[in-house]
């Protein structure tokens, strides 16, 4: 009688730690967010590809560089659709940050580009709307990944 007392015990005792596990699984979620994705499709007219190509090779890239050189993004991708049907974008910008930055903190960081770039937003505005002729922004994504929990 007393074994099995003492295996009801054990059983009891057993089974509440399993409880207390399972209840405290169910209270985190299997992943956790981490860096943000940002994704860009971008369609190129017939023969423009190298044009555009040529600009994001360099100002973009001296832009997205000076972004990461102050921490606001993590890194940049430039990715091509090497099978691009007729309804895809041919190009696929990318953009990798932690976290969203507050409006101030967008305020800021505007002033210290706008410093960088030596340029009025009058003549970005122009610039971007030049390139609209032989580029169609077709979608943007934002994408956050998630992590697998591991505790």
């Amino acid at each position: 009688m007393k074994k099995h007392i003492i295996g009801g015990v054990l059983f009891c005792v057993f089974s509440f730690l399993t409880i207390q596990n399972t209840y405290a699984d169910d209270h985190q979620p299997p992943f956790k967010g981490g860096n943000y994705w940002e994704v860009t499709g971008i369609k190129t007219e017939d023969g423009a590809g190298l044009k555009y190509s040529k600009w994001l090779a360099s100002e973009w890239r001296k832009s997205m560089e000076f972004a990461v050189s102050k921490g606001w993004l993590e890194s940049y991708s430039v990715l091509y659709n090497v099978h691009a049907r007729a309804d895809e974008p041919d190009i696929y910008i990318v953009r990798q940050f932690k976290d969203w930055a507050s409006e101030d903190e967008n305020d800021k960081r505007r002033g210290e580009y706008m410093e960088w770039a030596k340029k009025s937003m009058e003549k970005m505005e122009n610039e971007s709307g030049d390139r609209a002729e032989y580029r169609t922004i077709m979608s943007t994504v934002l994408l956050q990944e998630m992590l697998p929990r591991t505790e």
